[in-house]
């Protein structure tokens, strides 16, 4: 029997599952309910030291139910498949939904934004790998580091996973969709040691397709360079100057724009952001997008959490806010239409400039190349931002040495406004896209 076979057999039978417990809704007298049903399976191994650490099969499945009795709304859900069970749920939905206030949001996403067109997005490549090579693969990506210098002395071992699930979504609009997918990954991390002091580092990838993978050899003499470069780091005394988040953490900074133009905080007033719509944001030259339906995209999806279909939206056109990302709920919570975002964004993306780090440094002059971030220390209402970070000082374009146990400050909205370049380096192993990010100025603070 065919693996495609058996997908489609799977799918046919969570898609007749969610037909049973949007039934068994309507039976209960729920107005309107939406249903999803996924089935996942997974092989996880961390090796350290050329020794086996873990092992771990997973194999997990669950049902989710919300259900509608006007707009009074009320959710559950289970692990258990049996129909006595998916009933039982039903009614623990109902119950609730019974007991709650009616809130003039609640409800379904509009009938007619549901997706009628599910394509083939290419995001499905089981990944036929046992146990055993995948402890190989695991010891010979901790070698590659372990061997590239005598000062890499220890290591936090190499991970190898793979995991596969198929996820339907259905609701009383008559809509029903769901698709396979996979998602494969190989990281290492090892400590390095020179004159009494200690660094750590790594590198992973990450991919839909095993084959698409860098090479275990690659992942762990990267791990090994990143930490040799980071040793004999110093401190900074405290400063004004230009700032580069390295294109691996500049994602970061694009999660709290998605943050602050996201509905749930904007309906809550508690966004920097808040009124921000059709006002500049960023320089004229700066271009973010969201394109969801890039085949093996990390973040691709046809349709959201809602069903609504997906489609291409420019976010920041010429440095200009032209959307904010909306579910249902928070849509009509700002008098708004659903942007299909529910659940999240899919395949972020900053337009990259010429240059690569190596032009950025050079335009920077001098300046901090950040290649960490510690903390959590942002304000999503105000916008001020602190940080714990980590790496290099740049002089003439130039890196001079590693720095370590500093902070980095500003406000996200100034931090914007004053985005001088993108890099072409983009960065791939994630559903943000972007490359390396100067800022003309942040405040670091040192000893």
């Amino acid at each position: 029997m065919s693996e495609q076979y058996q997908i489609s057999a799977r799918q046919a039978q969570l898609e007749q599952m969610v037909n049973d417990l949007l039934n068994e809704a309507r039976q209960q007298g729920a107005s309107a309910a939406e249903a999803a049903v996924s089935s996942d399976s997974g092989l996880a191994i961390n090796v350290r030291k050329g020794e086996v650490e873990t092992i771990e099969h997973t194999r997990d499945q669950g049902l989710g139910i919300t259900v509608y009795f006007g707009q009074r709304k009320g959710t559950a859900s289970t692990s258990d498949f049996k129909p006595e069970a998916i009933r039982d749920t039903v009614r623990a939905a109902c119950n609730i939904a019974r007991f709650t206030n009616d809130d003039p949001c609640s409800g379904l996403a509009d009938a007619d934004r549901m997706a009628t067109d599910i394509p083939d997005l290419d995001l499905y490549h089981p990944w036929d790998i046992t146990p055993e090579t995948a402890i190989e693969l695991g010891k010979r990506c901790e070698s590659a580091a372990l061997e590239l210098d005598p000062r890499i002395s220890n290591t936090e071992g190499a991970s190898v996973n793979s995991h596969s699930g198929l996820h339907v979504y259905g609701n009383s609009h008559g809509f029903i969709g769901g698709y396979p997918s996979s998602r494969h990954s190989l990281s290492c991390s090892v400590i390095g040691q020179q004159n009494g002091s200690m660094q750590l580092d790594y590198w992973y990838t990450v991919s839909r397709d095993a084959k698409d993978l860098e090479s275990e050899f690659d992942v762990g003499r990267k791990a090994g360079e990143r930490t040799l470069a980071r040793l004999g780091a110093r401190k900074l005394s405290t400063r004004q100057a230009p700032v580069i988040f390295r294109a691996d953490i500049a994602g970061s900074l694009l999660r709290s724009l998605i943050s602050a133009i996201s509905g749930s905080s904007l309906y809550r007033k508690a966004s920097f952001l808040l009124d921000h719509l059709g006002e500049p944001i960023f320089p004229a030259h700066i271009q973010i997008q969201e394109q969801p339906r890039i085949p093996g995209g990390l973040g691709s999806a046809s349709f959201d959490s809602e069903g609504v279909a997906t489609y291409d939206k420019s976010i920041i056109q010429d440095g200009v806010l032209q959307t904010y990302l909306l579910g249902s709920y928070s849509a009509r919570k700002l008098g708004l239409q659903s942007t299909a975002n529910a659940g999240g964004v899919h395949n972020l993306s900053i337009t990259p400039g010429e240059q690569d780090l190596d032009g950025l440094l050079r335009e920077m002059g001098t300046g901090l190349l950040v290649t960490e971030m510690m903390g959590h220390g942002v304000n999503m209402v105000t916008g001020d931002y602190s940080r714990g970070a980590a790496g290099f000082w740049v002089e003439q374009g130039e890196i001079q040495f590693p720095v370590e146990e500093i902070t980095i400050a500003g406000n996200l909205k100034q931090m914007f406004s004053q985005l001088l370049a993108v890099g072409n380096d983009e960065e791939r192993r994630s559903s943000i896209r972007t490359g390396s990010l100067l800022i003309e100025q942040m405040t670091i603070a040192g000893e």
